[in-house]
């Protein structure tokens, strides 16, 4: 409502004097204050904020009338008078210093245009020149206790028990006096007839002020006892009836609140009641309390000392609170605390140390409540004071000045500024629409300090709803910035104050009105729009508050022309002039203003409501409005005083029986007019019994609806979809929190109980002061005071404090909260479920529904399960049976009780059901994530043995399903059984990796090293070393190099499981998943592949393994051109072997196609005589794309991808792996000279051209690729000789055919494996010839091989040979005797023909290399080579 901004101002006195100010007192506009010290009168301007005029009283008269001790100002701001100690009135004229005098001028800069004024616009703005003029005293021969101003009259109370009667002008009919003994008191007035009265014998009024909407005076007794004085006649006559507050005598001070008829006491305990005046039998009843409550306060709540002050704010939306210890603290009308500095940042300083609170001796509101004016006391002054030092005799006297921002409901509670929080302070807009960086740059105002963001805990504003239809506000709760809109400087000089605010529903454009005239600025365009013609803006004054509709601000506005009230409507988007308005006469001064659909509501002084409609026309070149009188309703005999209605607001809510689902349409009229009367929310329906009318049906007596009523909210809009909200009223009700007033729907179409309802009022306490509520969203938003400490950058000075010291800066931050479950909460209290099933179905769909449901599963475990009183009717079990509805139940209820200590868990699951069993719904419904959440309840309530039973089920589950982030959790959480870590379980995961089915991972977090020396490639012997380092990427996270233990019984156990899933996945031919089990869970395949490579590694069907292949990676099937099977080229390999290289470069796979591109220049050039790529000539092989590193004898060096000649290099190269293959390929310019210069002569035909498209529409995804050719290198590594004929197959390449033909010529191999082979190729060839012929070409190709192969008489071998350890064994000699690349290669070349490198994780059997070797391999010159 209020909140406080910056740090306070102090104003000093130019005049520097020994006398401390210690009172200062407004006038009636709050343009002027008047400020005391014991000898000194002066007055202050508001804006700007300085001395205009001050009075010196002499020493002799000061010795004659005593020190000056309060002030009062008469109603018109012409006379002050002052009450001096020795029983004087002293009365004051305030004259005015003539034509164009005034104090200050502004000042322009060069070049920036003067305003064009017109006369009296200088006064003001200015402070104009005033001076005091004394009139003769009046000696009232008592001391005087308090002075109250009336409009012709001023009441004065003195020591000696009377109340006086003076008159300003202090001379015509003198004066009169009532002695308080002769006034009546009793509890309420029928009981005063009796004659039950108070002594009051030598008892007099210690404070005292009037009340205009309850014509009466609340009194203070220096007794300490409250009281309410009404004059029974219509002038303060000596006919004078009290009521006095029963059981109260510890009273201070009072203030009333003229627009809630509120009477508030300050009592010595530090408490503050609020007393409403019973219109029946006129006794005073306690309304509610406001005190500091030890909860919030629990230092300070006992100890503030006696309230000192209590001063509503001018709008009477907030009182402002101070207390003899010091502190101020801001309450809503109803009690709603807002700000303390008594606690936090105002009572503690950075490092801990406790401050004094700042002690007031006097303080009031500025203009409009942007400002509190305080005076603090004396010792308070010198500890502030903030100078450079001064002779103690003479000080510059001091005011502090605190900044306020408040909401645009406090004074224009108009319908367009209820789902946007829109907030203005003196000079700037606060608005929640729109992150700014999502509109049009160039914005006219600019960042500012208030800005700060603070992220508020359990809010739910990260949230954006992506359904929503309350017009993308949704979509903004996230930015926690406020967007500041600087209101226009111009504007503001001749028109500050701003009374009235109002943004449009869209929150895109606002309007602000001063003193006269008004302004409006458009968001997407960042202008501002003024009055051409000031004398248009001068000459009217909006009195009624005003509002935006259909693109025109809507103004009730009083005309000084022609004195006369007016309703006008401006388009929007044409110039702001009277020619481009729309105006409509009224007879009366209009008080609120309200808009539903194409509907103005009025509500003026002479209590009635007028109902106007409004079109839109297009007429003319411009938009115009047209205004019709609809309908007037008198409400005179309901409304006691016109400033008692609060605001008022016309609503499709209604009562009546009507209400069914299937008329969502009848939302659309206004049904129902509401007013909050003095808090009070009165509804009147419109009376359907007579004939019905069009828009022009009478109104059936009102209802009292709801008490304590702050603010209200309903929405014109409708969505049936979501009824429950939308047709709902809203209301704030201050201490209270808030109340809806739901309707009840019957389900189905059914027909209504009779006894049921149709609506019900539901009371629920929220923790933010609400501003604005999003209907469809379920959200309530509002604002809170922030606090940040600077002291530790301002040093004492000279023993004082500066202000940034003593106060810390205050910042105003965007809050949010959900009001869901407490409604759902309610419903279920009340039996009404069906109705809470529908109002949740329909919110289901809130990106922060599972939050609700959490919520409200929390707050009510927490109350039950705490209470130290047996509960005899539990909701628990309800609110259980009610969540089990939604699918996500299982969810809702361990993350409750994951967010629950221990202790309590019991008590929920006793409710909810056994975790074991949830537990194994989880599995069936395959929810793994949340089994895992479950897991961590059972282990904590169960046995050991029960948790790894359920913890094996999981992660068996979690293998079949391709969690890999979960799978290494459980790895973990079974080892940690194991090994009895039972007090540390581990994370569970709460998403899984999206990317983790997607591919082989292990691409991106391996880093695999080959070193190879100058003499094992001169001698043709390949050494491969493998080191491992830990994942270090996201799909790695939290896993674990976990050392095998061969007597640790939980890693056998767990190696156990992975071994058998791995069989399973081969076994089924999925390959692809069992890649990424391999990458993701770091199992060492190479090595279990050798133990299987006789058993599950064996491939008895080749055909059907290839068809898996080609539906597991996406591989297409291989076509050929009708009509031809064998190649098109006529014209010899070297034609041939070009287009091949062309559709590699171009086809973006700069791919390792051939068996050089792996091995290492030197090897390359000694068997180039036998590869394709010596047919070129001058083109050399494809390198890769991505060079990570190159290994040298000088160190790393980095290598661009590009195609070069193949030249001898005495350098080792690097050795690409399958990670290193991207997807383009790039040539330098003088790789491409051969194929420019042949390309002409190359003259390719339809059928070649076919050809080479057909070649590209054979290749799989590029992904694909990369991950089958690792796969044939694993298989390699593996000797599993079968598997690398397949996946040759799919990826036809005819090298990687012959080098397992070449090999199975060794005796090592087994004859099982060459029969295999052989039966395998004849059969996937017998199913080309029927099935496939795409592959016929291929198989043309390596029918020499195939041939051999038939040919070839095989040796038997052993089968040691095989083991892992024997990577020196002859195998990996070349074989002798044959210059033929098919008898150099020997078997340790397999691996070589494909990138070597295994993943990260993959390694020998017993776990990899130790350390050790790690650090010799780096110290060798061996580099990781990280893959992305």
């Amino acid at each position: 409502m209020y909140f406080l901004t910056g740090w306070p101002r102090r104003l000093l006195c130019p005049l520097k004097s020994e006398e401390e100010p210690f009172h200062v007192q407004p006038s009636s506009q709050r343009f002027y204050f008047a400020v005391l010290s014991e000898t000194q009168l002066s007055v202050w301007f508001s804006r700007p904020s300085v001395l205009i005029v001050s009075y010196i009283e002499s020493a002799k008269a000061s010795s004659q009338f005593g020190f000056y001790q309060q002030a009062e100002w008469k109603q018109d701001d012409s006379m002050i008078a002052v009450a001096a100690a020795n029983g004087y009135i002293l009365l004051f004229d305030v004259v005015g210093g003539g034509e164009d005098k005034y104090l200050y001028e502004p000042v322009y800069s060069k070049g920036s245009r003067g305003v064009k004024v017109t006369p009296g616009y200088k006064e003001e703005q200015c402070a104009p020149a005033l001076s005091l003029e004394m009139k003769r005293p009046i000696d009232l021969e008592a001391p005087i206790t308090s002075m109250q101003s009336l409009q012709e009259d001023l009441l004065v109370s003195t020591a000696d028990g009377y109340l006086h009667i003076l008159h300003w002008d202090g001379v015509s009919n003198g004066r009169k006096a009532i002695s308080l003994c002769s006034v009546p008191f009793s509890l309420d007035l029928q009981s005063a007839r009796g004659g039950l009265c108070l002594d009051l014998k030598g008892v007099y009024i210690r404070d005292m002020t009037y009340c205009v909407t309850l014509d009466g005076f609340a009194v203070v007794l220096d007794d300490g006892r409250l009281g309410f004085i009404t004059p029974l006649a219509n002038r303060i006559t000596a006919d004078l009836q009290g009521v006095w507050a029963a059981d109260v005598t510890d009273g201070t001070c009072v203030a009333v609140n003229n627009k809630y008829r509120l009477v508030t006491f300050g009592c010595a305990s530090g408490s503050v009641l609020v007393y409403s005046i019973d219109t029946t039998t006129g006794s005073m009843q306690l309304s509610h309390k406001l005190e500091l409550t030890p909860k919030h306060y629990p230092d300070v709540c006992n100890k503030t000392g006696a309230v000192k002050l209590i001063r509503w704010s001018p709008d009477y939306s907030v009182a402002m609170v101070t207390w003899e210890c010091g502190g101020l603290s801001l309450w809503s009308v109803f009690g709603a605390h807002l700000i303390c500095t008594l606690g936090e940042d105002f009572a503690y300083r950075s490092d801990g140390t406790k401050k004094d609170p700042i002690n007031i001796s006097s303080m009031c509101w500025g203009a409009e409540g942007y400002h509190l004016w305080v005076i603090t006391s004396r010792e308070e002054t010198e500890l502030v004071e903030n100078m450079e030092e001064a002779p103690p005799q003479t000080q510059q006297a001091g005011i502090l000045q605190f900044n306020f921002i408040k909401s645009a409901l406090t004074v224009n509670p108009c319908t367009s500024n209820q789902e946007q929080v829109l907030l203005h302070g003196e000079d700037r807009l606060y608005l929640t629409c729109g992150d700014p960086t999502q509109l049009p740059s160039g914005s006219s105002e600019s960042p500012h300090p208030h800005n700060l963001p603070h992220g508020g805990e359990g809010s739910p504003t990260h949230h954006p709803s992506p359904n929503s239809t309350s017009q993308g506000l949704s979509t903004l709760l996230g930015y926690k910035h406020w967007h500041v809109v600087q209101i226009h400087s111009t504007y503001l000089e001749s028109n500050w104050p701003i009374r009235f605010a109002a943004i449009d529903t869209a929150g895109q454009c606002i309007a602000v009105a001063g003193r006269r005239g008004f302004a409006h600025y458009c968001m997407s365009t960042r202008k501002w729009k003024l009055f051409g013609n000031i004398t248009q803006e001068q000459n009217m004054t909006v009195t009624g508050g005003l509002v935006w509709w259909n693109g025109f601000v809507v103004v009730a506005c009083y005309n000084f022309i022609d004195r006369q009230e007016e309703l006008r409507l401006y388009l929007r988007s044409s110039n702001l002039d009277n020619t481009f308005s729309s105006v409509t006469k009224l007879h009366s001064d209009t008080l609120l203003l309200n808009v539903f659909r194409d509907m103005i509501i009025l509500f003026r002084a002479d209590c009635s409501i007028c109902l106007y409609s409004m079109e839109r026309r297009h007429d003319g070149p411009n938009p115009s409005a047209s205004v019709e009188l609809l309908q007037e309703v008198s409400m005179s005999r309901y409304i006691p005083h016109p400033a008692l209605v609060v605001s008022v607001t016309l609503t499709s809510v209604r009562t009546e029986t009507g209400i069914t689902l299937k008329a969502p349409q009848q939302a659309c009229m206004a049904d129902s007019i509401i007013l909050n009367l003095a808090g009070q929310l009165i509804m009147l329906q419109r009376d359907r019994s007579g004939p019905q009318l069009q828009e022009k049906l009478p109104f059936c007596p009102p209802v009292v609806l709801a008490q304590y009523v702050e603010n209200v909210w309903t929405t014109c809009r409708s969505n049936r979809k979501k009824r429950h909200l939308l047709e709902a009223l809203w209301l704030s009700c201050g201490e209270a929190g808030m109340k809806v007033w739901l309707p009840l729907f019957p389900r189905d179409h059914r027909k209504p109980h009779s006894f049921l309802s149709r609506r019900i009022m539901l009371p629920f306490h929220i923790n933010i002061y609400p501003l604005a509520v999003l209907f469809e969203d379920a959200l309530v938003l509002g604002a809170s005071n922030e606090t940040v400490v600077y002291d530790s950058l301002q040093g004492p000075r000279e023993g004082r404090e500066s202000l940034e010291g003593l106060f810390p800066y205050c910042t105003v931050e965007r809050t949010s909260q959900i009001y869901l479950h407490h409604i759902l909460r309610q419903l279920l209290v009340r039996n009404l479920g069906e109705q809470a099933l529908l109002l949740a179905q329909s919110c289901a769909a809130l990106p922060y529904f599972p939050h609700v449901m959490e919520l409200m599963v929390h707050v009510v475990l927490e109350e039950e399960a705490t209470s130290r009183e047996p509960i005899p009717d539990p909701l628990l079990p309800t609110v259980a049976k009610f969540i089990t509805e939604f699918p996500l139940f299982l969810q809702t209820i361990v993350h409750c009780a994951r967010k629950t200590e221990f202790a309590l868990w019991n008590y929920l699951f006793a409710a909810v059901g056994n975790p074991k069993d949830l537990f194994e719904e989880c599995l069936m419904a395959q929810d793994l994530d949340t089994a895992a959440s479950y897991l961590i309840i059972l282990q904590n309530m169960e046995v050991p043995a029960v948790s790894r039973q359920h913890a094996t089920l999981l992660f068996n589950t979690a293998l079949e399903q391709g969690k890999w982030d979960l799978c290494r959790h459980m790895i973990r959480f079974l080892k940690a059984i194991g090994s009895g870590e039972m007090e540390t379980p581990p994370p569970t995961p709460t998403t899984q990796e999206p990317s983790s089915t997607g591919g082989f991972e292990f691409f991106r977090n391996r880093s695999i090293s080959l070193s190879q020396s100058a003499d094992s490639i001169a001698a043709g012997k390949f050494n491969l070393q493998k080191t491992f380092s830990m994942p270090s990427g996201p799909s790695a996270k939290g896993s674990e190099r976990w050392s095998k233990d061969s007597d640790c019984a939980e890693n056998m156990y767990i190696d156990m499981m992975l071994r058998r899933h791995a069989r399973h996945l081969l076994e089924h031919v999925r390959l692809k998943e069992l890649g990424c089990f391999s990458a993701q869970l770091g199992f060492e395949l190479i090595g279990w592949l050798c133990h299987e490579r006789t058993r599950v590694a064996r491939v008895d069907d080749f055909v059907m393994a290839l068809k898996c292949l080609h539906k597991d990676f996406l591989w297409p099937f291989p076509v050929t051109p009708a009509g031809s099977i064998s190649s098109p080229f006529k014209n010899g390999h070297r034609r041939t072997v070009l287009s091949q290289h062309l559709l590699k470069s171009q086809s973006a796979d700069s791919l390792l196609n051939s068996d050089m591109d792996t091995v290492p220049p030197q090897a390359a050039a000694r068997n180039s005589n036998h590869t394709w790529l010596d047919r070129l000539g001058a083109l050399g092989p494809t390198e890769p794309t991505e060079m990570d590193t190159a290994l040298s004898h000088g160190g790393p060096q980095t290598q661009e991808a590009f195609l070069s000649p193949l030249t001898n290099k005495t350098e080792e190269c690097s050795i690409g792996s399958a990670t290193d293959l991207t997807e383009t390929s790039s040539m330098v310019d003088g790789d491409w000279t051969m194929v420019d210069e042949n390309f002409s002569a190359l003259s390719l035909t339809h059928s070649e051209l076919e050809h080479i498209s057909m070649e590209l529409a054979n290749k799989g995804p590029h992904k694909s690729q990369v991950q089958l050719r690792y796969l044939l290198h694993v298989f390699m590594e593996a000797g599993c000789l079968e598997w690398c004929v397949v996946i040759g197959l799919i990826l036809r390449e005819a090298t990687v055919i012959k080098q397992v033909v070449n090999f199975l010529d060794s005796p090592e191999v087994p004859h099982e494996t060459v029969q295999s082979v052989r039966s395998g190729l004849l059969g996937v060839e017998a199913w080309a010839s029927t099935d496939c012929l795409g592959y016929k070409p291929f198989l043309n190709l390596i029918r020499p091989q195939l041939q051999k192969l038939i040919e070839t008489s095989v040796e038997q071998i052993q089968p040691e040979a095989f083991l892992p350890g024997a990577s020196n064994s002859k195998l990996a000699e070349p074989q002798p005797g044959g210059p033929s690349a098919e008898d150099s290669r020997g078997p340790a070349l397999l691996g070589l023909a494909l990138p070597l490198e295994p993943p990260r994780g993959l390694g020998t059997e017993d776990g990899g290399v130790p350390e050790e070797q790690e650090e010799q391999a780096v110290d060798e010159g061996v580099y990781d080579c990280t893959l992305s």
